[in-house]
């Protein structure tokens, strides 16, 4: 994919699953791409009316506290649209650095894969539900 103007980022695509908007991020996100991934998100949860969004990062190697924010950002400006933001495929590495970063996520929920993330949006499941399931049995 091109970018859209010369000497900007790539544009991160937003995709449309029913009323869920799933993103899927691949390697580094820099400045102006994480900008332009705020704005498309808000624009498409305003234009569609989508109630959840899901944000998978299990192509992204490092989560640094400038992407921490961006994620909260993102999810913030959602839940002021009504829509709920779940962060789904997040590496064992990832979540061990964001708690030496000391960063919280507020108002994002995690989900092991995209899958369990649609389950959650859809009310199938709670965070930490299916798990518990899977040790049970």
């Amino acid at each position: 994919m091109t970018a859209p103007f010369p000497g900007h980022a790539t544009v991160v695509p937003v995709l449309a699953l029913g009323d869920t908007l799933l993103v899927s991020l691949q390697g580094e996100l820099h400045d102006g791409m994480a900008e332009q991934l705020q704005q498309d998100i808000s624009h498409r949860i305003a234009g569609s009316g989508a109630t959840g969004v899901i944000i998978d990062i299990s192509g992204v190697e490092v989560v640094d506290s400038f992407l921490g924010r961006i994620l909260a950002e993102i999810a913030a400006s959602a839940s002021l649209l009504a829509a709920r933001t779940v962060v789904a495929g997040m590496r064992p590495a990832v979540a061990i650095t964001l708690v030496e970063l000391g960063l919280t996520l507020p108002g994002l929920t995690t989900a092991l894969d995209v899958d369990r993330a649609l389950e959650i949006l859809a009310g199938t499941s709670t965070p930490g539900a299916s798990d518990a399931r899977e040790r049970a049995t």
